[in-house]
C-alpha cells in the first residue's frame, strides 16, 4: 500500500470547515485535503460527522464557516451541473424506480453532459459500455436493477457514477448491509479504480479493517472534529482507537497485506492477561 501524496495541493480541500444543521453543529473547524489519485476512508462512530464532512465536498450542504475548495475555487460558487463533470456522488441506500434496468441506471450517469437540445452520442455510449465493463455488469445490462443481489446492485450503481467520468468520486457508505464476499468485492474495485485509472476515491466506512487493508489516506473523526489524518499505520493506533470510539484495542499486522488490523478487547480483559487462556 503505498503512502499519500504530501507534495502539492489536492483538487479537493476543506479549510476550518464547520456546518450546522439549525443550531446543531456536525463539524466543526475541520481542514482536511484529498490527496489526487488515493482512496482516502472517512472513520469515526456514529455522528461524528462523516458523511456530513463527504455532503459538503460534493457541495450538497452549505458551510456555516469555513470553505470546501475544488479546483481551488469554492464549490459554493460553482453551478451544480459544473460540480457534476468533476465530482461523482453516491449516497447511501439509492433507491432506483422499480423496473428500471442496469443499462438505464447507467446511462442517468451522463446527466451532467447533456444539454437541452443534445442527442444520445456514441461518447455517452461508450462511456456507459466503459463503465459496465469496469465493474463486471456488461452481462447483467439488460437485468432490472431489482432483481440483483446486493453486490451486484451496489456495482451497478458505482457504475453510474463512472458513466459521469469525473475524477473523484464520492461513496457514502458502499458496503453497508452487503455479506462479506460482497463488501470485500465493492473494496476491490475501489482500489482497482484507484490503481488502474487513476481516480481519486472518498469513501464513508465503518469497517476499521477493512480501511486498514484498502486505504490510502484515512481521516478519523469524533464529535464533528478531525482527530488524526495520515496512513492506517499512523492513524490506527491502540490510543486513538480507545479515544474515538471508547474501545480497548489491539494493533496488529494484517498477515495477508501487512496492514495495521485491530483486535477489539473487552474493558473485563486485561492486555496482559490475553495470553493466559489455555
Amino acid at each position: 500500500m503505498s503512502e499519500p501524496r504530501r507534495n502539492g495541493s489536492g483538487r479537493l480541500r476543506a479549510d476550518n470547515l464547520s456546518v450546522a444543521y439549525g443550531r446543531t453543529v456536525v463539524l466543526r473547524d475541520v481542514t482536511l485535503e484529498i490527496p489526487e489519485t488515493t482512496f482516502t476512508a472517512l472513520l469515526g462512530p456514529n455522528g461524528s460527522g462523516k458523511s456530513t464532512t463527504l455532503r459538503a465536498f460534493a457541495g450538497l450542504v452549505r458551510p456555516s464557516g469555513g470553505s470546501v475548495r475544488l479546483d481551488g475555487r469554492s464549490i459554493s460558487t460553482l453551478p451544480h451541473r459544473q460540480i457534476a463533470l468533476r465530482v461523482g456522488v453516491l449516497a447511501q441506500g439509492p433507491q432506483a424506480p422499480e423496473g428500471l434496468t442496469v443499462a438505464e441506471l447507467v446511462q442517468q450517469g451522463r446527466f451532467p453532459h447533456q444539454t437541452l437540445f443534445s442527442r444520445w452520442s456514441s461518447l455517452d455510449e461508450a462511456a456507459c459500455d466503459l463503465a459496465l465493463s469496469l465493474t463486471g455488469m456488461r452481462d447483467l445490462a439488460s437485468r432490472p436493477l431489482d432483481s440483483l443481489s446486493g453486490g451486484q446492485r451496489q456495482r451497478a450503481w458505482i457504475a453510474m457514477t463512472l458513466a459521469q467520468e469525473t475524477g473523484i468520486l464520492l461513496l457514502d457508505e458502499p458496503t453497508t448491509y452487503l455479506d462479506l464476499a460482497h463488501q470485500i468485492e465493492v473494496m476491490e474495485l475501489i482500489a482497482m479504480l484507484v490503481r488502474d485509472h487513476k481516480k481519486t476515491v472518498v469513501a464513508v466506512l465503518h469497517d476499521i479493517n477493512q480501511a486498514a487493508r484498502y486505504a490510502d489516506h484515512i481521516a478519523l473523526l469524533a464529535a464533528g472534529r478531525l482527530v488524526a489524518l495520515g496512513s492506517a499505520r499512523s492513524v490506527l493506533t491502540a490510543e486513538t482507537i480507545d479515544q474515538v470510539f471508547g474501545v480497548p484495542a489491539m494493533v496488529m499486522d494484517d498477515p495477508v497485506t501487512g496492514a495495521p488490523m485491530c483486535v477489539p478487547l473487552s474493558r473485563a480483559v486485561p492486555v496482559r492477561d490475553l495470553g493466559r487462556a489455555s
